[in-house]
């Protein structure tokens, strides 16, 4: 059920484009739904932890890695209307475009940076880099989520107010990521100790 509720927004775009109802700028639109959906999935993955924590939910794990694999998805999505409807895979133009304009060199580094969270996001490949090596991978998810949030400030230029929400949850799911951290290694149990008990469980993408 999780996993259908997940294409939902992705059905959507496809009957809008089916019922040609995408407006005026179709492409646009397509972009900007896209890039947004691949941020929420993005800290709705961070927020999985501080719910398990804070609520006393340890079932939310489960979701944790397929939220994080839809972020990528959409973000892929986002990534291909850019590269494709927008562009027409003109690479030079691309190219120009990721140099001089800030906002799509962030978007391109930002996907490139998830790519191998995705790629690593299996228990097999816990087991493979090791609780250790995983983690520390793995917790650049928090650089992403501030990358993709600065990617969408400097798009929608004059009304932040969406961005400035998203930065706003980003900088609690901070927070409570350094405290709860500071607290398990004065109770001597960190990260790296419950990777290597529950190593599927701690995908974070």
């Amino acid at each position: 059920m999780a996993f259908v509720a997940c294409l939902i927004p992705l059905a959507r775009l496809g009957w809008l484009f089916w019922s040609d109802a995408l407006g005026a700028n179709p492409i646009e639109h397509v972009t900007r739904s896209t890039g947004w959906w691949a941020l929420s999935f993005l800290v709705l993955t961070l927020a999985v932890t501080p719910f398990r924590q804070g609520l006393g939910l340890p079932w939310l794990l489960r979701f944790r890695r397929m939220l994080g694999l839809f972020s990528l998805a959409y973000g892929l999505c986002h990534l291909a209307t850019y590269v494709w409807l927008d562009q027409f895979f003109d690479w030079s133009g691309i190219g120009a475009d990721i140099v001089k304009r800030p906002f799509i060199t962030i978007g391109v580094l930002t996907i490139a940076l998830m790519l191998p969270l995705g790629a690593t996001s299996t228990a097999a490949m816990v087991r493979r880099l090791g609780a250790r090596r995983w983690l520390a991978l793995h917790r650049s998810i928090y650089v992403i989520g501030l990358l993709a949030v600065s990617h969408f400030w400097w798009l929608v230029k004059k009304d932040i107010t969406e961005p400035a929400s998203f930065a706003a949850i980003l900088a609690v799911l901070l927070v409570w990521r350094v405290g709860f951290a500071w607290v398990g290694s004065g109770s001597g149990r960190g990260d790296g100790q419950a990777a290597q008990s529950r190593p599927a469980a701690r995908s974070e993408t």
